[in-house]
């Protein structure tokens, strides 16, 4: 059978572009959460003005012919594949080989030119004069058509859109194609667009954290007494998955090995989380994998930070693992990076692999009584470990579970 390994990784998110500044950023226990000004300006009375943006960037460097198509979110993450191509020392030849194939996904395409659209639309009752590149950038798909066209991409190209797993969908559906055979290469990932519109998604349904809008730094608090929703976040990502024996012909760098992928859903609810639909998932990956639960030396949570989701989490997990294998939600430095988040804490989950840096739960203070008994981790741990998880869910019940090994 053949093995799948991660030769490339380049991301953009609230904590920093590069791993080092990343790894720094974790132990320094920093926090991406800010007061977004904007906000305050464009909507009367949100409840939630805070959110962690991803440090400024100039996208300027991004061919004019190829930016005209792009929103925020499809801009972001062709910064996030140029990086991942250059750190997998990919040659051209190689990413527009036929067997080279991308996967990307986002919960949205571009938020604004979505609402300029359809604001447009609605005060001229006319679709006269309206801009085509408008649709291009706030299509669902607009961030793997763009990548595509970008980078010449001539093989698979599978679009994943299913809000909280789309990116660790597209991760799953790359490994996929990689281990039977489709492809040698794939760029996979996903990204999301910090805008308003999001973040009201989540405070109509009651979901955002409203209590800390002056003190952005002690938000999101995942399996803590005193959490009280989430924050969202923006980011992109990008991993290449290649071949194992392709990757050591060309004498390629290996981060880890993604050893296990498993997605599921409860087909039950499209808001309430699930723990048996959890506890399949994560069952079903260690079966795929070949693994027993102890052979986990670190769980890189889902956990959003709000009421119900972080409770029905740590009980599917406990029912699993016991109280012996470390946990933590990296949610607690940069929010929740919706469509983006899958990639960016498979990027942190493989930095615990390599790096012997187990990250702590930030602001967890008084760990919630009906959370089930875990190791959450409270401070960073020095720790070797061979095979990290890292799990999401998402609305309409879907979940997604990945194992990276050591190699």
């Amino acid at each position: 059978m053949r093995r799948v390994v991660v030769t490339g990784i380049g991301f953009l998110s609230p904590l920093g572009d590069d791993i080092l500044t990343l790894k720094e950023h974790i132990i320094q226990k920093k926090s991406g959460v800010k007061i977004i000004k904007s906000w305050q300006e464009e909507i009367e009375a949100m409840a939630t003005i805070i959110a962690a943006p991803i440090v400024e960037q100039d996208y300027k460097d991004i061919p004019r012919k190829y930016r005209r198509s792009m929103g925020n979110v499809a801009m972001m993450s062709a910064k996030s594949m140029q990086k991942a191509i250059w750190d997998s020392g990919l040659e051209e030849h190689h990413i527009h080989d036929l067997k080279t194939g991308l996967s990307f996904g986002s919960t949205m395409g571009a938020n604004e030119s979505l609402m300029e659209w359809i604001s447009l639309v609605y005060t001229q009752k006319s679709f006269k004069g309206q801009n085509s590149m408008l649709f291009l950038k706030a299509m669902s798909h607009t961030v793997s058509a763009n990548l595509a066209a970008m980078f010449g991409i001539q093989g698979r190209n599978i679009p994943t859109c299913s809000a909280c797993t789309s990116s660790s969908q597209a991760i799953g559906a790359g490994y996929e194609s990689v281990k039977y055979g489709m492809s040698d290469i794939m760029f996979v990932g996903g990204a999301e667009g910090l805008h308003y519109l999001s973040e009201g998604v989540f405070e109509v349904i009651g979901a955002t954290s409203t209590g800390y809008n002056e003190h952005p730094h002690l938000t999101p608090k995942p399996f803590d007494r005193d959490r009280d929703g989430l924050i969202i976040g923006e980011g992109a990502g990008t991993l290449v998955l290649e071949e194992y024996e392709h990757a050591k012909k060309r004498g390629a760098k290996i981060y880890a090995e993604l050893t296990g992928y498993a997605t599921t859903c409860d087909g039950n609810h499209l808001t309430t989380p699930s723990r048996k639909g959890m506890g399949n998932v994560m069952n079903l990956v260690l079966k795929n994998a070949h693994l027993s639960p102890k052979d986990i030396g670190y769980i890189n949570a889902h956990a959003t930070s709000t009421q119900k989701g972080d409770i029905e989490e740590s009980h599917a997990t406990h029912a699993i693992f016991g109280n012996s294998t470390p946990i933590s939600s990296t949610k607690s430095y940069m929010g929740h990076l919706l469509g983006g988040c899958g990639v960016v804490e498979s990027i942190i989950s493989m930095m615990a692999l390599n790096e012997k840096l187990l990250p702590a739960n930030k602001n967890l203070d008084n760990v919630d009584p009906e959370c089930a008994d875990l190791d959450y981790i409270r401070e960073h741990r020095d720790t070797s470990i061979e095979h990290v998880m890292s799990n999401n869910f998402a609305f309409g019940g879907i979940n997604t579970s990945l194992i990276f090994s050591k190699i």
